[in-house]
């Protein structure tokens, strides 16, 4: 990534915050990402997107499209589809162009990136119309070289620059040369109208027993997410050998197509381990709070660090005992004994340890660990917490509230 790309206003400089603020009228926040298939980012981004409606504020999206844009056209909000996934540098100037367009037309006051090629438009667009100019920093990027380097900086030249946890903060501030009085710590949020155990019907969750097959004599052992390498299932697998139990079922869910090669795989080290019976796939689900519900631990596996952790955080919203790996933001989100249980990333005999664990509750122990598990997430990672600490930010940049004052990271 080189000036000539954005113009020359794109590389390097402190960020503005020259831009006026609105005056008689809701401010208007434009968010700007790639893509709008299913994701933490893209949930995000969805979140903030209704969040801003119901308050009064104007909201608008932009991206190439995708599965999640039904959310915003059911709640009236405007998405506006641009090739903002492409990272051709020449495409990434003419975005800029559209950008600017767009701030006019919905009279944007804020230009929100949640992704790097989206952001270098978003910047130079920021630039061009005196908006402001905010991101979001949703993981740990590829620092690999030079070029590398510099054309992740852009997601830190926002005038408030907000980490999604402290995980993430900690490794902008150890990685990338910025003023940390930018940096903001908000994590992520969980509905708790939606996943609540009280929301859940019975016969929602007979429908999704039925559907998987699940059998009445075993203790569910739920793993959902992508079917990636990195996701640990290899490591779940290890660690149910070494569990030596035969009273359990792991639900594996999110396979598809995509992943067939990797759950052959999978199969094939069940088989080694004599653990294949205790293995399920299933496809992935849209009614995950159910999906919980059915479980008697849910697991997180991740090799590499998870910069926050949404699987783990609803299964505790949903008063379910958890088991994660200790590290990233996982260790943010599980007290351990009280909420769930950490074990050592990539350990099977680690992993083996926490399930037995969790496995054992007696009724008593179960029912302390829900009440624990639901009112941490109902006091630190709801999307109402969320929202309010990202209306703060966007005060912050439009009228100077709290700048520069105990609220950096």
């Amino acid at each position: 990534m080189t000036q000539s790309y954005l113009g020359p206003n794109a590389v390097g400089a402190e960020p503005s915050i020259e831009a006026h603020a609105p005056e008689g009228r809701a401010p208007t926040v434009l968010q700007v990402l790639p893509e709008l298939d299913g994701g933490g980012v893209e949930r995000g981004t969805v979140d903030i997107a209704i969040a801003l409606k119901k308050a009064g504020w104007g909201s608008v999206v932009a991206s190439a499209g995708g599965a999640m844009v039904g959310a915003l056209k059911r709640h009236d909000i405007p998405h506006e589809i641009l090739p903002l996934q492409s990272k051709n540098p020449f495409v990434m100037r003419a975005n800029v162009g559209r950008l600017v367009s767009l701030v006019e037309k919905y009279g944007v006051d804020i230009l929100h990136a949640r992704s790097r090629a989206p952001a270098w438009s978003a910047e130079a667009a920021a630039r061009r119309t005196g908006s402001h100019f905010v991101t979001t920093i949703h993981g740990t990027y590829a620092t690999n070289g030079t070029f590398k380097r510099r054309y992740n900086a852009v997601m830190t030249r926002g005038e408030r620059v907000i980490a999604i946890s402290e995980f993430i903060a900690d490794h902008i501030k150890a990685t990338y040369d910025m003023d940390p009085a930018r940096l903001r710590i908000i994590h992520r949020g969980v509905d708790t109208e939606v996943f609540a155990p009280s929301k859940v019907t019975q016969e929602r969750m007979i429908q999704l027993a039925n559907g998987w097959k699940l059998p009445d004599d075993r203790q569910v052992i739920l793993m959902p997410g992508r079917f990636s390498r990195w996701k640990g299932h290899m490591v779940l697998v290890e660690a149910l050998s070494r569990l030596g139990r035969d009273d359990v079922l792991c639900v594996m869910v999110g396979a598809d197509t995509s992943s067939a090669d990797y759950l052959s795989r999978i199969e094939k080290q069940a088989r080694q381990h004599d653990v294949l019976g205790l293995v399920r796939f299933v496809d992935f689900t849209r009614d995950l709070p159910a999906a919980y519900m059915l479980s008697d631990v849910v697991v997180s596996a991740s090799i590499r660090p998870e910069a926050f952790g949404r699987t783990i955080a609803e299964a505790l919203a949903m008063g379910r005992p958890v088991v994660g790996p200790d590290h990233g933001g996982c260790k943010e989100i599980v007290a351990q004994g009280e909420t769930g249980w950490l074990f050592t990333p990539g350990n099977a005999e680690s992993l083996a340890q926490a399930l037995h664990a969790a496995l054992s509750l007696n009724s008593g122990a179960r029912h302390r660990l829900a009440e624990e598990a639901m009112r941490v997430i109902r006091s630190d990672f709801t999307n109402a917490r969320m929202w309010a600490e990202t209306q703060a930010v966007y005060e912050e940049v439009l009228f100077g509230a709290g700048a520069g004052e105990g609220a950096a990271a």
